[in-house]
């Protein structure tokens, strides 16, 4: 009886820990993928942006644009931050927000283009370049999402297969209890009509 209390004590803390890694699975795989597919459409936004600066329009509601773009991609680092992360998610989630702060802030919309000079390729070229980095970074953080996410099913795994074993074993433990049983009273039965007679 005890060893099947503590069975069943294992067991629910098996369910525990289940119940665990797939909340884990959900929060900080799952809904951090969604982060960096937000993240990567504001950048592609941004570069689109820089990348059409001789298109005919208002200048000035670019640099807006532009800066909301980083505002929320910002926003969402921040959430991004609040997440369980792992030692590298942390050193490519710093390096990108370091390029977004540092990097791709357009104060002056003039670096990129001028009435009187048009283009500035070689601004427009480095802009590209941070934004392909921050993307790199991005795509480094998927795929650390599809390998963190594959380790928690294996652990799920795990935890599921060995509450199996465990009810494998209560179910061998009650048959044996049950016979015990059945011969404890069938020879005392026996032992109680030889008595009498």
């Amino acid at each position: 009886m005890l060893v099947m209390y503590g069975s069943n004590m294992i067991e629910r803390q098996s369910f525990k820990n289940l119940s665990n890694t797939f909340k884990e699975v959900y929060n900080d795989r799952l809904v951090v993928e969604g982060y960096i597919f937000s993240i990567s459409e504001n950048l592609f936004r941004i570069q689109k942006l820089v990348d059409h600066c001789d298109i005919n329009f208002d200048y000035s509601q670019v640099v807006n644009e532009i800066a909301t773009r980083e505002e929320n991609i910002m926003r969402i680092i921040s959430d991004f931050e609040k997440t369980n992360l792992t030692e590298n998610e942390e050193q490519y989630l710093t390096d990108f927000k370091s390029i977004i702060t540092n990097d791709l802030q357009i104060k002056n919309y003039s670096l990129l283009y001028s009435d009187s000079s048009g283009i500035n390729l070689d601004q427009v070229q480095l802009y590209d370049q941070k934004i392909s980095t921050a993307q790199q970074d991005l795509d480094n953080l998927s795929k650390i999402q599809l390998e963190e996410g594959e380790k928690l099913i294996n652990k799920a795994n795990i935890i599921l297969n060995r509450s199996q074993v465990w009810s494998q074993f209560e179910v061998a433990l009650l048959i044996i209890l049950a016979i015990a049983l059945y011969f404890l009273l069938f020879r005392n039965k026996n032992t109680f009509l030889h008595s009498n007679f």
